[in-house]
């Protein structure tokens, strides 16, 4: 299991980082709270969504795009496996 915390969604946006995506905060229009720029690689949450809300947001996003594992460092990818395992035995 992983916490709710600023540190998790910071990991999580390193993710996504080296995946090769802009995770950016806005104001909008979302149905889910989010949109998932593909061609331009750009994630865009809600600014007004809490921490919980954002990692809830870019988990959701994770099995709409593709990660590359072969760009992620180490302690990315051991980061990656785990939230994987925990929402497995969720």
């Amino acid at each position: 299991m992983f916490r709710y915390t600023p540190t998790t969604l910071q990991k999580l946006e390193q993710v996504f980082r080296e995946s090769g995506f802009i995770v950016r905060y806005e104001k909008g229009n979302f149905k889910a709270g989010y949109c998932v720029l593909h061609d331009k690689k750009v994630a865009v949450i809600n600014k007004y969504f809490d921490t919980e809300s954002r990692i809830n947001s870019l988990i959701d996003m994770m099995s709409e795009i593709q990660i590359d594992e072969s760009k992620l460092t180490p302690k990315s990818l051991e980061f990656l496996k785990h939230l994987q395992e925990a929402k497995v035995t969720a």
